[in-house]
């Protein structure tokens, strides 16, 4: 295979159109046919941003045929509609197996209009006919109050990438093709997308796809030139400074640029000829051979004008091929009559009358560009992945319970427990090849490690001797970024697979914007009957806020939990497991689930063991409850202990032994929760509890300790409107923190066993004549505290060892 490939179709564009076209492969009857559908295309696309009324422009336009409110983005919709085309007649002559992503998400008017060329926009809206009244509505609805969006969103056959934020489209189109091993994704890249965090780290997403049993993105850089308002970086960089970025990336760039339609054509036809030839060529060397030696995969560098077709000048001032075209090019037709003409004559470039017959219907010969069935882009059944879901086989989790004896008398990490459970998963589903793990490096670090008695991680670099779990095939993908986890882990799952997204607590955050886009998705989607219900997305986040004390304040953050509490009840579930049997439980449910985004949070250090399992499994499916072996309040209590997370558990259970020795007469309940949702009014979330049930476990009138894992506001937001809302005192992480030891870190944020037992004193009126005592001896232990552990690197004995004991 030769080096980059350059092929270019002629000067830039001017007034004088070129006339010539090079030979290519095309016939001349399907070169005419070939750019009408993408004359059609753009016509379609154009209309969507413009047009309310007179479709087939049958009479002269006019003001009352134009939307009030112009929006959407022409710019790049034209190279879109070109490259769909094109891949439209790959997939005629090669029955291929293709997804269309782009990541130029508000290019979504070429990508409605070519579904509805072919037929399955119809199908899935059939309102939209294909006729003059659809294409009247399916102008309409175009960025309409309760239409479509104006970007790439599910409501769009075929897609999987939204784009309404830049960065995620090659990580969606590489996920999709993990496992998949007939599947081609052709992947758009704008420009400006190139320029994010994540896309720059997406293009070494190549060395973890295996040959021999996964497919192949096909990486498409569509340099049109501009943003908003700016150039971008890699369109006016030096073109051998281009070439030489992508071969560092390991790839054979091709390039083809031109303006002229007729050459564009021919030419891109030869390239995504050898294109194709090439990826065959790659994949029958790999699986005949069972090499699985990382190839330079073929990738495509396509530079065409922005805003292609549109007007090339308005008032004085260049538009197409200039950042003027990235939006609506002509802003002011309803106002001026001069904008208006333009406008008329745009659309009528495109010979509407020779695309459409009297109906409104494409013509005959022009739909026969378009594969058929369920070759069509717009209905490959990888982009609507339900429908290709296949349940995980789950071993009994049950069988990985932890005999606790006594309660708390037993320490384990509770996420090695769930590595145990996670590696038989794995090994479960081998077969099927439809569960995978992700993690940024910290996979063992979280203790997951026993997945690698299964699977070893993806990797198809260079090998050294003292690599350990590497393999080409391995099904745990670990990379040290968070983007390339998440943006992976969503293409497979909206393809139609399951996993696991292991991460630290603080560095989540990383990716707060990628969990809202998918959050949205996932909720537009279920609002669409025919988009069909995919596996969750399941968070499981370790080495959190309050056993981070060796690595310091920059690692102490528990706030991702708001950031998803903040999403639509329908669509996100909360989990802080207390124990590794809880934490069992809780991850059996989320891997079964679907539709949802499932945030556990749980440590991986030694903790006790608090419930036997079928205590576990009772508590997870209330997912809130009283603990009336650790309380002595016999159905009236003075004050209420409640905690949510293992830390908080831990410390609440070590207050109420504090509280024994401190206020003895102190009748005392210990809740703990373990869905934070159940917080809420079951009016604000379907999880949440009634007010009866909330008055009967927290009370209408008793003070109530609350220790949580996160902010305290999240615990307040959620019980606002309760009726005992003024006695919920919650202590939590209040952004203090450095390296220290685990208890300091409770202590230095309020939080500790000693804070909770004051407080529960402080506000139960049972026992505020002991406060003045009480606060002595917190003073005394407090200075006790931070002496020991100046002077001796570790937490007081009575702390480090202490166990729960029954009264």
């Amino acid at each position: 295979m030769r080096g980059a490939q350059r092929l270019e179709s002629g000067p830039s564009h001017d007034s004088t159109r070129r006339k010539t076209r090079m030979a290519g492969p095309l016939s001349e009857a399907e070169l005419e046919k070939i750019d009408a559908y993408w004359r059609a295309a753009n016509y379609l696309s154009v209309g969507q941003i413009y047009l309310k009324d007179n479709p087939l422009l049958e009479r002269p336009l006019t003001v009352e045929d134009v939307k009030p409110r112009l929006l959407g983005h022409f710019g790049t919709t034209p190279g879109l509609n070109f490259i769909y085309v094109h891949l439209n007649r790959i997939i005629r002559q090669h029955r291929a197996n293709m997804m269309y992503v782009i990541g130029p998400g508000h290019g979504a008017p070429g990508i409605i209009a070519n579904t509805y060329l072919e037929g399955s926009y119809t199908e899935l809206y059939p309102n939209i006919e294909r006729n003059r009244d659809g294409m009247k509505r399916l102008f309409r609805q175009f960025s309409w109050p309760y239409g479509v969006p104006s970007h790439d969103a599910p409501e769009v056959p075929g897609s999987i990438s939204e784009g309404g934020e830049l960065g995620y489209c090659l990580l969606h189109a590489y996920g999709a093709v993990l496992d998949n091993p007939d599947l081609i994704v052709p992947c758009v890249v704008g420009d400006g997308e190139a320029e994010t965090g994540p896309l720059a780290a997406s293009w070494h997403s190549n060395k973890f796809i295996n040959p021999i049993t996964d497919g192949v993105v096909l990486p498409i850089l569509h340099l049109n030139g501009y943003k908003i308002a700016n150039p971008t970086v890699l369109a006016r960089i030096d073109p051998d400074e281009l070439e030489a970025l992508f071969r560092g990336y390991g790839y054979t760039p091709y390039f083809l640029e031109g303006d002229d339609p007729k050459t564009m054509h021919q030419q891109m036809a030869a390239v995504l000829d050898q294109l194709y030839a090439e990826i065959l060529r790659i994949q029958r060397n790999a699986r005949e051979k069972q090499d699985a030696t990382r190839p330079r995969w073929p990738m495509l560098v396509l530079r065409t004008p922005k805003g292609w077709t549109g007007p090339h000048e308005v008032d004085g001032k260049q538009v197409e091929g200039t950042w003027r075209s990235h939006q609506v090019p002509l802003e002011e037709v309803r106002t001026n009559p001069a904008h208006l003409k333009i406008l008329e004559a745009w659309l009528h470039s495109y010979r509407p009358r020779e695309l459409f017959d009297s109906h409104g219907t494409l013509r005959e010969e022009l739909a026969e560009v378009a594969p058929k069935g369920r070759l069509r882009m717009g209905v490959n059944a990888h982009s609507n992945g339900g429908q290709l879901l296949v349940p995980l086989v789950l071993p009994g989790f049950r069988d990985y319970a932890v005999d606790p004896g006594p309660p708390g008398s037993k320490e384990v990490s509770a996420t090695r427990v769930l590595g145990g459970y996670l590696r038989d998963v794995m090994r479960h589903n081998l077969g099927t090849r439809n569960f995978r793990l992700f993690a940024p490096d910290e996979n063992a670090s979280n203790r997951l490690q026993d997945v690698y008695a299964v699977s070893g991680k993806a990797w198809d670099a260079r090998l050294e001797p003292t690599d350990e779990h590497l393999s080409a095939d391995g099904r745990v993908m670990e990379v040290l970024s968070e983007h390339l986890c998440q943006g992976w882990l969503e293409g497979y799952l909206l393809t139609g697979r399951h996993g696991l997204f292991s991460c630290y607590e603080a560095f989540i955050h990383i990716i707060d914007s990628m969990f809202n886009q998918h959050a949205k998705w996932i909720k537009s989607a279920k609002e669409l009957p025919w988009r069909k219900p995919i596996a969750s997305l399941n968070y499981l986040l370790s080495s959190h806020v309050w056993r981070q004390d060796h690595n310091g304040f920059s690692h102490q953050d528990p706030g991702f939990i708001d950031h998803v509490a903040n999403k639509k009840a329908d669509t996100v579930r909360i989990y802080l497991p207390p124990d590794a049997n809880t934490l069992l439980s809780v991850a059996d449910h989320c891997l079964r689930s679907r539709d949802y985004v499932n945030l556990i949070i749980a440590g991986k250090q030694l903790s006790p063991v608090w419930l036997d399992m079928e205590s576990a499994v009772r508590h997870c499916s209330t997912g809130i409850g009283t603990w009336d072996w650790a309380g002595n309040d016999d159905g009236d209590p003075d004050v209420v202990m409640a905690c949510a997370g293992d830390v908080p558990t831990l410390e609440t259970l070590a207050a109420v032994t504090v509280l024994r020795q401190w206020a003895p007469e102190l009748k005392v309940r210990v809740v703990n929760v373990v869905d934070v949702f159940t917080l809420a009014p079951v009016s604000v979330h379907p999880h949440g509890l009634n007010d009866e049930d909330f008055n009967r476990m927290f009370t209408r009138d008793k003070p109530v300790v609350f220790a949580f894992h996160g902010y305290p506001t999240l615990v307040h937001k959620l019980t606002y409107n309760r009726a005992n809302h003024g006695n919920i005192h919650v202590h939590g992480f209040k952004e203090e923190g450095t390296t220290t030891t685990p208890f300091d870190m409770t202590v230095l944020n309020d939080m500790d066993r000693y804070t909770l037992a004051l407080a529960a004193i402080r506000h139960a009126s049972a026992a505020r004549h002991r406060l003045a005592d009480a606060e002595q001896r917190f003073s005394e232990v407090r200075q006790q505290h931070k002496l020991y552990v100046s002077e001796h690197g570790e937490d007081m004995p009575e702390v480090r060892d202490w166990k729960w004991t029954a009264r």
